[in-house]
């Protein structure tokens, strides 16, 4: 008998989603993790390491993920960590590599989704997304080297050359003298910018530092300042009005990473552009920045934040807002993402990460050429080999 009281509920299709499976267009057939440490010529200290808070740096680890398809494509791609969490790193994406297999390598967004959800107890930051982060940048390397295209092009480039300008000159532990040397010969090489370090327990001497390297400079190329978040808020405000007649191109991490309110704080007293975002490690970090108008150049890292993925998220966000853009590190990756973006970024050159790849960037009137080489068009040296420490394969 019909119960007028009773509801029906009609059967729903399956959802899409990963957990539908992958389609049948290509299948990832192997994935080979490796740890890899690069020594640095010399160790480099920033203002963390005057202030006590951390040792001079004396090499980088690296997370190199190699990926191959059904089909015979192939894709690199990597993360890092200074100091400490490599072995971490290496560690957590050997417990997620088994969830790639047979996944079809086209399905970045998604595969991201699976291996964060596999993840899911150690949290969507941090080393959990940092690991994830050598595999999405492999699988968009893998996608645009199948296509025949330079990443960029794959992305829709706004341009072909992105303004680019030198950290590894201007550290602390370098003398005024050994950044006056840096600063010719990048220019010379072509370099567009010059980005000094300050930060110090004594600001006096960060001002003393900046005004030699200022006339040197002598107005040929922009300089940007970065104090590595040692300040707290009243001495980023002081230090701030004092430089205001330089004209910087920013003042980089004045305060806490993670300290929104008092980024917005300091971007509405300064006329100085603010930057910040390096450190932040996912993509809703990001957000919280540009949700308080914190930054006028936000500075995300895609091995920091997830990968290429998280990373065109945050873009799409910052787009919107108007800010500029200028990613930390990792030029190989960041040329491309760069290349993309739609207001006129600068991409950050360190000549750190060339003994790890066969192929060089262009740089040229002040600007970083986008290779016309397919993917992030980079490959591993034999001393990238040399310097490795563990590697596993999984699949065939």
């Amino acid at each position: 008998m019909f119960d007028p009281n009773r509801r029906t509920i009609p059967a729903q299709p399956p959802k899409a989603g990963f957990a539908a499976g992958p389609s049948t267009l290509d299948a990832i057939r192997s994935v080979t993790l490796s740890l890899v440490y690069l020594p640095l010529a010399r160790p480099i200290s920033d203002a963390k390491v005057l202030t006590g808070r951390q040792k001079p740096l004396t090499q980088v680890a690296f997370l190199f993920c190699e990926i191959v398809s059904e089909a015979g494509h192939s894709g690199l791609g990597f993360s890092y960590s200074k100091r400490a969490g490599g072995p971490a790193l290496y560690a957590h994406a050997c417990e997620l590599a088994d969830n790639l297999i047979g996944e079809d390598p086209n399905d970045t967004a998604r595969i991201w989704d699976k291996l964060c959800w596999a993840g899911a107890s150690v949290g969507r930051s941090g080393i959990a997304t940092q690991a994830i982060a050598a595999i999405d940048i492999c699988l968009w390397d893998l996608k645009a080297k199948r296509a025949g295209l330079p990443l960029a092009k794959l992305l829709g480039a706004h341009r072909d050359s992105v303004a680019c300008y030198n950290t590894s000159g201007g550290f602390l532990s370098s003398t005024v003298e050994e950044i006056r040397d840096a600063i010719d010969h990048s220019i010379a090489s072509g370099i567009g910018g010059i980005k000094i370090k300050v930060g110090q327990p004594d600001p006096m001497i960060d001002l003393r530092r900046l005004d030699a390297v200022t006339s040197h400079i002598d107005g040929r190329v922009p300089l940007m300042v970065d104090a590595n978040q040692q300040w707290d808020r009243t001495t980023a405000l002081r230090f701030g009005r004092l430089v205001e007649p330089l004209n910087l191109e920013w003042i980089e991490e004045p305060l806490d990473a993670y300290d929104a309110e008092g980024h917005a704080a300091l971007a509405r007293e300064l006329a100085t552009p603010i930057a910040t975002g390096e450190m932040l490690a996912s993509a809703d970090e990001h957000m919280a920045l540009i949700r308080a108008d914190a930054v006028d150049f936000i500075q995300p890292d895609a091995p920091r934040v997830g990968g290429i993925t998280p990373f065109l998220r945050i873009c799409t966000y910052a787009e919107a807002k108007r800010m500029r853009l200028a990613p930390h590190f990792a030029m190989e990756i960041h040329l491309h993402l760069a290349a993309a973006y739609a207001h006129e970024p600068w991409v950050e050159h360190f000549d750190w990460l060339a003994p790890l790849f066969n192929e060089q960037l262009e740089i040229k009137d002040g600007r970083m050429i986008v290779p016309a080489r397919p993917g992030l068009g980079c490959s591993l040296t034999g001393k990238a080999r040399d310097w490795t420490v563990e590697t596993r394969s999984f699949g065939v």
